[in-house]
């Protein structure tokens, strides 16, 4: 039973119609969800911060994970984007008669964060692991610094009363996009050079791959989506301010990204939705609602000395999950690992002919 289960499994995932039949589902439900409200408005929230999440960690683990570097800048190019696409969204665009203008403000938003992401890419020419990881910290700190210090866009003070925009539609195509280009280039020659400087860049050099050029294209890919990202936020939560984009967002960030597991596309989504519902549910109100079954003399003393003090301790314990993830389990769920059905086809028959090979030679 078993085993016919596991070859229908695989011969479903060979079949070309399953993954557009996949994100035409995904994306009927996105327009269907909040138009019918199939689910509450906090499960749709919840819903469209798990997707901002996952491109996030689906970005930072393409530097992180598949090159082998460690980058704490994430955050910074998520503020990057999100003020851009705020400004523009305020002051530039008329989106309020127009809101089909909306993705363009995103588009910026990540572009602009690109730019900075090729700035931060030529340190890394010259530095590796923390090294490198100092040097994306102060950046993300002058990019905090330089926000906090401008008064024109709110400085220390944020930005309030920005129009929400961001929708599930838009939350999921995001994803797909940045899903479906993330596996492109993994799988593509740059890809390879991006792999190969993780094992040996020295190696890497003296094998003709350029690792510069391969460098700056994984540095600007992630920091473009890490801009894409911070312009959903922004406009979802219609409030930023440079504290949101500290080390402590960053932090979260390299949860996603290691609890998932590193190089691999399906691990980032893992963690990332992992992560998020976690949140949610450590949150007072939640578990609160959760335990409301139980009987007063039970629930008031486990709400006075527990439940209410949640929300500081949740901020100790998702922290504490990286450090436990780090030491008992240091590649993640899914470390140098993928879900089959983001493998190209060419890459599971070339697996599929060398064990059959490895199979034969065994005596």
């Amino acid at each position: 039973m078993i085993a016919t289960l596991k070859n229908t499994w695989e011969w479903l995932l060979d079949q070309s119609w399953l993954l557009p039949l996949l994100l035409v589902i995904g994306f009927v439900l996105a327009f269907a969800i909040p138009e019918y409200n199939l689910l509450n408005k906090y499960v749709q929230l919840v819903l469209m911060y798990v997707g901002i999440n996952i491109i996030l960690a689906v970005s930072l683990n393409l530097v992180n994970g598949y090159m082998g570097e460690f980058s704490l800048a994430h955050a910074g190019f998520m503020a990057v984007g999100a003020y851009t696409a705020a400004l523009l969204t305020m002051r530039v665009l008329p989106v309020a008669a127009y809101p089909g203008l909306f993705p363009l403000a995103v588009l910026a938003g990540g572009l602009a964060a690109a730019v900075l992401g090729l700035i931060v890419a030529i340190p890394s020419f010259k530095v590796r692991g923390d090294y490198l990881a100092i040097i994306t910290l102060a950046f993300l700190m002058i990019v905090k610094s330089v926000i906090e210090n401008i008064d024109v866009i709110g400085g220390p003070r944020g930005i309030p009363g920005i129009k929400r925009l961001t929708t599930m539609p838009w939350v999921f195509f995001w994803v797909v996009v940045c899903v479906w280009m993330v596996r492109n280039f993994v799988y593509s020659k740059y890809g390879r050079g991006v792999l190969s400087i993780r094992e040996d860049e020295i190696a890497s050099d003296l094998m003709s791959v350029n690792t510069r050029r391969v460098k700056f294209l994984a540095f600007m890919t992630s920091s473009f989506f890490a801009g894409i990202a911070g312009g959903l936020f922004a406009h979802l939560l219609q409030f930023i301010s440079p504290r949101v984009f500290d080390i402590i967002k960053t932090t979260d960030i390299l949860i996603m990204v290691y609890l998932g597991g590193i190089a691999s596309i399906g691990g980032s989504i893992l963690g990332a939705t992992l992560y998020t519902v976690l949140l949610e549910i450590l949150r007072p109100s939640t578990v609160a609602g959760m335990l409301s079954w139980l009987p007063a003399i039970v629930f008031d003393p486990l709400n006075e000395y527990f439940i209410r003090h949640l929300g500081v301790w949740r901020m100790v314990i998702m922290p504490l999950l990286l450090v436990l993830v780090m030491l008992y389990w240091p590649r993640g769920i899914m470390g140098l690992r993928e879900y089959r059905g983001f493998i190209p086809r060419r890459d599971r028959e070339a697996q599929h002919r060398l064990k059959k090979s490895e199979k034969q030679e065994m005596p």
